[in-house]
């Protein structure tokens, strides 16, 4: 007999992994699965910071991998587990309802070997402080992965659909924003990101562009299940290392590392 509800969730997943807007996460993620379990098929303790219904962290349990997430919203935990249960992986995926700030609260120090923190650090008042704490859960030798708004691309797609006051505005704002008329507390661009990170003790690695063309196409063009959303996931992936691309995209995925005592 089969299990449909199994069946279909593992395919979502799937699917999910290699959806062109996200697939130069997935390929760095990956690699450093790889790169840890060295072909010895060993088990990460991956922590998802504000992971939401779990759009990483069910995939990666899916692979083997034991995942906590930590997150604010009651109803992004509640999907989350729905979410996992649908996959079979609710043994390896343990849910906390917290704020960043409150991480070491729920999560020891130096007990993450893959630490996710994707669409957070422009929403925290302090930048700074969350990355030492994501430092601090981080175990030696670990990696970081970070994922933000950026503010180049912000203030190009403004300027490209007629926008060019507010384009201007985040433009000239030292944060990227527009003062009460924005969903954001911040954007980034590479050098303030990767500055912010050193100052916390982690090590960038790798920079790359997410989005280099991805949102300003129609959405049917990004669907993953097409020849166009094929081609469109191969060009992200060949220009998300690539200056000017890499700088251009809607967001900046870094990776990072901590030090080994």
């Amino acid at each position: 007999m089969v299990d449909l509800p199994r069946a279909s969730a593992a395919k979502e997943s799937a699917e999910t992994t290699r959806h062109p807007r996200i697939a130069v996460v997935w390929s760095v993620l990956s690699a450093e699965i790889e790169r840890f379990g060295a072909g010895t098929g060993a088990t990460l303790r991956i922590l998802d910071v504000g992971g939401g219904s779990g759009g990483f962290a069910v995939p990666l349990a899916e692979l083997g991998h034991d995942v906590t997430v930590v997150e604010p919203s009651a109803n992004a935990l509640a999907s989350l587990r729905q979410r996992a249960a649908d996959a079979d992986v609710t043994d390896r995926v343990v849910a906390h309802q917290a704020d960043l700030d409150e991480l070491l609260d729920v999560v020891d120090p130096g007990t993450a070997d893959l630490v996710l923190c994707h669409s957070v650090l422009e929403m925290v008042d302090y930048p700074d402080t969350a990355l030492d704490i994501l430092a601090k859960v981080c175990a030696p030798g670990g990696a970081v992965s970070i994922l933000v708004a950026n503010r180049i691309a912000a203030v190009f797609g403004k300027a490209l659909s007629g926008q060019f006051g507010t384009a201007l505005d985040l433009l000239v704002h030292v944060d990227g924003v527009v003062e009460g008329r924005d969903t954001m507390k911040r954007r980034f661009e590479t050098a303030t990101l990767t500055a912010l990170v050193g100052g916390s003790g982690l090590v960038t690695e790798q920079v790359h562009g997410v989005g280099v063309v991805g949102d300003l196409i129609p959405a049917s063009a990004a669907q993953s299940d097409t020849g166009a959303g094929e081609a469109l996931r191969e060009f992200e992936l060949a220009t998300a290392a690539r200056v000017p691309f890499r700088d251009m995209a809607t967001r900046i995925h870094l990776l990072a590392r901590k030090p080994m005592r």
